[in-house]
C-alpha cells in the first residue's frame, strides 16, 4: 500500500516539476533550465542533509554519482529525440522503456507479487503509454535516429532507478546529493561549452556582416562604427522568470526523488518504476488547470487505468 501511494504521488510531483521546467524552457535554453534545476535541487538536498541521517559509504557515493551521469545522458537524449519528433510516439516510448528496464531488473532480482500484482504491472504499462501520448496533428512516422534516442533515454532513466535502488539503506539522502552534484556539473559544463562555441562563432561573423553592410551602403558608411551586438538582447524580466521557474522545478523534482527513494526502500523496484513512469499525468493535469489545455480522451483513459493499476498494486 505504502509503495503504491509513494509511487503515484512521486509520479505526479515529477510531472509537476516537468511542467515548471517546460515553462522555464520557453524563456531560456532548455539545457540551462536543466542545469539550474539540478543546482537548486542540490542546494535543497544539502540544506536537508543535516536533518536526515545518512552514511557516506563508498557504495552510496559510487551509485549516486553514476546515477547522476545516467540522468544527464537521459535528459540530453530526451530533448534530442523530442526535437526530432514526433512527440506522440517518442514520448510514451521513452516512458515505457524507463519503466520496463528497472521492472525487469527488479523481477529478475527477486521481486515477488501476488497474481493481481502482475496483472497490475501490465495494466500500468498500458496506462503509461496512454498518459504519455501527446496528440499531434500530421504526426509522421519517427526516424530510426529518433527511436534510438528515445530507447536510449528510457534506458538511462531506468538505469538511474536501478542505481538508486542499489544504494545502501542507511545512506539517507547521500545518493541523491551525489546525483545532483554530478548532474549539475555535467549540465553546466555542457552549457558553458555551447556558450563558448556560440560566442566564438558570433565574433567571427561580426566583421563579415559589418563588411557586407558597408559594401551595400557604399563609401559613406565606411566611417560608421562597428556594432558588437547582433540582434536585440533577451529581456531581463523574461530571463528572471525563467530562472525562478527552473529553481522551483529543481526543488520540486528533488521532493519527487526523495519519494522515489523512500518507495524503493519500502517496497519493490518493479512497482516503483512502473508507477513513477506515469509522471506525464502530473504535467497534463497542471497544463489543464493552469494553461487550460485540453486533455485528450486517450489520456483520460490512461489516468483511469493508472489509478486502477495503483489500487491493484496496493492490494498486491
Amino acid at each position: 500500500m505504502l509503495t503504491a501511494v509513494l509511487g503515484l504521488t512521486g509520479a505526479l510531483i515529477f510531472g509537476s516539476a516537468d511542467f515548471l521546467g517546460g515553462l522555464a524552457a520557453k524563456r531560456m535554453s532548455s539545457l540551462l533550465v536543466t542545469a539550474v534545476a539540478a543546482a537548486s535541487g542540490l542546494v535543497a538536498l544539502l540544506l536537508a542533509l543535516p536533518f536526515v541521517a545518512g552514511a557516506w559509504s563508498p557504495s552510496a557515493v559510487l551509485w549516486g554519482a553514476l546515477s547522476g551521469i545516467s540522468g544527464a545522458i537521459a535528459i540530453s537524449l530526451l530533448y534530442a529525440c523530442l526535437a526530432i519528433g514526433p512527440m506522440s510516439i517518442l514520448s510514451p516510448l521513452t516512458a515505457v522503456v524507463s519503466a520496463v528496464v528497472p521492472m525487469t531488473v527488479g523481477l529478475a532480482g527477486g521481486d515477488r507479487l501476488a497474481p493481481i500484482g502482475y496483472w497490475a504491472l501490465g495494466l500500468a504499462l498500458v496506462a503509461v503509454v496512454l498518459v504519455g501520448f501527446v496528440p499531434e496533428r500530421g504526426a509522421v512516422r519517427p526516424s530510426l535516429l529518433g527511436v534510438l534516442m528515445a530507447l536510449g533515454s528510457g534506458t538511462m532513466i531506468g538505469a538511474f532507478m536501478v542505481m538508486i535502488d542499489l544504494t545502501p539503506a542507511d545512506s539517507g539522502l547521500v545518493p541523491l546529493v551525489l546525483n545532483r552534484a554530478v548532474n549539475a556539473s555535467i549540465m553546466f559544463a555542457v552549457v558553458g561549452l555551447l556558450a563558448l562555441v556560440a560566442l566564438q562563432r558570433r565574433r567571427a561573423l561580426v566583421p563579415v556582416r559589418a563588411a557586407q553592410a558597408r559594401a551595400a551602403a557604399g563609401p559613406a558608411a565606411a566611417s560608421l562604427p562597428v556594432s558588437s551586438t547582433d540582434g536585440a538582447p533577451h529581456p531581463r524580466s523574461t530571463l528572471a522568470i525563467g530562472l525562478r521557474l527552473a529553481v522551483a522545478c529543481g526543488v520540486i523534482d528533488v521532493v519527487a526523488n526523495v519519494l522515489l527513494l523512500l518507495g524503493m526502500r519500502a517496497g519493490d523496484l518493479s512497482v516503483m518504476s512502473v508507477l513513477t513512469a506515469m509522471y506525464p499525468a502530473g504535467t497534463i493535469l497542471l497544463a489543464a488547470v493552469v494553461l487550460r489545455e485540453r486533455i485528450a480522451p486517450v489520456q483520460w483513459l490512461g489516468l483511469a487505468l493508472a489509478l486502477a493499476a495503483a489500487g491493484m498494486l496496493a492490494l498486491a
